[in-house]
């Protein structure tokens, strides 16, 4: 197979099967050709994210993780894309693992964040334990001169409820819970825009639109941008020159 990317999934596998969707429903077809060539690494077995991060005495995901890119560069895709979150704990050692481009979700969502709202100085962010514990879009949005937003002590275990409790062990979405989070962000701490820090929000987004408030969703940005990135490989540009925008 030629002019393929290669996703790093299975964290977890609903939200995984949500990238796809968003992948194959929103490129335009007219026949079965036009669709993009993807490899899905669906890799349930992936040890839960938080859980190493607060305590490295739990399993280390990374192990999967190298195994996963070792065995998928072997093959050569044009780039990588990880749509979880919480697992850009490990980017830099991953993307050392290999010469393939790997594109860094997180990322591009802030710069994304900082394109389409200038003005903002703050964004609203919701996630994972693991991300918040370690301050991963809050060092990202840093470096672009944006504040992170968090609410108050009562906002984490609502959305630990919403991915854990409700999307993960159940594979339900509670709307009702998702639209009360995000009120609470707009309504009580002030933030105009919200960022869905993990896939499993992603998710919810998806499942649960019709809300008013402003999002940032790295898991919908990543889809457009791995098509963006493959209609111009598939049309003949450089993987390096397509991905090269996108390195930040």
């Amino acid at each position: 197979m030629k002019n393929f990317f290669t996703i790093l999934g299975g964290m977890g596998t609903i939200a995984t099967e949500s990238l796809a969707r968003q992948l194959n429903h929103r490129i335009k077809i007219t026949k079965d050709q036009d669709y993009l060539n993807y490899v899905l690494v669906n890799d349930a077995q992936i040890p839960d994210r938080t859980a190493y991060i607060k305590d490295h005495s739990q399993p280390n995901f990374f192990l999967n993780l190298r195994e996963d890119v070792l065995q998928q560069a072997q093959l050569k895709p044009d780039f990588f894309i990880m749509p979880c979150n919480t697992a850009h704990y490990f980017y830099d050692d991953l993307a050392a693992l290999t010469d393939v481009p790997f594109l860094h979700m997180m990322r591009i969502a802030v710069h994304r964040f900082v394109q389409d709202y200038p003005d903002e100085t703050k964004i609203g962010l919701i996630a994972t334990e693991g991300s918040i514990y370690d301050h991963l879009y809050v060092d990202e949005l840093a470096k672009v001169g944006r504040k992170a937003e968090l609410g108050g002590p009562e906002i984490q275990p609502l959305v630990t409820e919403l991915i854990y409790d409700n999307i993960k062990q159940k594979g339900v979405v509670d709307a009702e819970l998702y639209h009360r989070i995000l009120r609470k962000m707009h309504d009580e701490y002030g933030c105009e825009v919200i960022l869905l820090g993990c896939t499993e929000l992603s998710l919810a987004q998806e499942k649960a639109p019709d809300h008013p408030y402003n999002i940032i969703d790295p898991q919908s940005i990543i889809a457009d941008v791995a098509i963006e990135l493959e209609l111009k490989i598939r049309a003949g540009m450089a993987p390096t020159e397509a991905v090269k925008k996108y390195l930040y």
